[in-house]
């Protein structure tokens, strides 16, 4: 990003203040060794994992539904997992901003890339349907050292950590798409272009269906089913799982999911959704937990989470 392209003057109000001491942080994490940054990253969250009751609330809630055969140990050594998972996250999302080529290299092992790109030669375009695991932002970094793609993206209330969120994604990926702007994706698909984007996360009614998701009635997007009709283009799972001992990341494509999209949208979305858990349960902490996935309820269900704390206004 040139001193040209960055709108400074829009940034220099002392409420950015601590998001330019955030955004600096991440920026120097970059040159530390790479086990050191995933320490301090298991470090932080392990302190928001104390602090941040709501958001810890959350996790407790969303484990406890989905893992009802663990005991309320096992439970709770997974929600402390999953936030020491979460502030992993961190320095890795630095590393994908800020990282040199060299550096994200030596990091990504992967599996599958044959799939894809015998996919592309067919001149359809292909859908790489990912989850958010807390390596989302790494593991589509990594691949974009290989294969040219677009990404989707949803706004961050933060506009500091939001305009150099999508300036990072756009210098890797081309282009960044709003995942509000499914004619943008489809555009993409019939240029013959990878479109990676996530829909396991709780947007809504709108453009959803109650359908399972391990085991409890959750609204789940219906944009790859859509989507893959329109265009023609195959849906291929992704999958990123950030390996023991540091030694990088295992980035894995699975082939094509036949027959999709089908005649049942329903059938469609709960069968993106069994292949979505059956890839949590290999390494559950990764997921993020801490979202809100069961906040849209049918009517006459019980809410599951209680009511999100105000924002303090500055």
């Amino acid at each position: 990003m040139s001193k040209q392209t960055f709108p400074w003057q829009d940034y220099l109000a002392p409420k950015f203040w601590p998001s330019w001491l955030g955004l600096a942080g991440m920026r120097l994490l970059v040159v530390l060794p790479y086990r050191l940054q995933l320490f301090i990253g298991k470090v932080t969250g392990h302190l928001f994992y104390l602090i941040a009751r709501y958001r810890r609330e959350i996790a407790q809630t969303n484990i406890a539904l989905c893992f009802p055969e663990l005991s309320t140990k096992q439970q709770d050594k997974l929600v402390r997992d999953h936030f020491h998972s979460v502030g992993m996250s961190l320095p890795e999302t630095a590393l994908c901003w800020w990282g040199s080529d060299k550096q994200l290299q030596k990091l990504l092992h992967i599996d599958g890339l044959e799939y894809l790109q015998t996919e592309l030669k067919k001149g359809h375009g292909a859908i790489l349907l990912s989850a958010h695991y807390t390596t989302l932002e790494i593991s589509g970094g990594l691949l974009s050292q290989l294969q040219k793609m677009a990404v989707t993206y949803q706004d961050l209330r933060n506009p500091l950590f939001n305009h150099v969120m999508i300036a990072a994604r756009k210098r890797k990926f081309d282009p960044a798409i709003s995942r509000h702007d499914i004619r943008s994706m489809i555009k993409a698909l019939k240029n013959n272009k990878v479109v990676w984007f996530a829909t396991d996360q709780d947007s809504g009614p709108k453009n959803s269906l109650f359908v399972p998701f391990f085991g409890q009635i959750a609204t789940t997007q219906t944009a790859s089913s859509r989507m893959a009709k329109i265009s023609k283009a195959p849906v291929l799972p992704f999958i990123s799982r950030r390996l023991n001992n540091a030694q990088g990341y295992q980035i894995t494509i699975l082939p094509p999911i036949k027959d999709f999209p089908g005649d049942d949208l329903a059938q469609d979305v709960i069968r993106t959704n069994l292949i979505i858990e059956e890839q949590i349960r290999k390494a559950p902490e990764q997921y993020l937990w801490i979202h809100r996935r069961f906040k849209t309820r049918p009517d006459g269900m019980p809410k599951l989470y209680r009511k999100k704390p105000r924002r303090v206004k500055k």
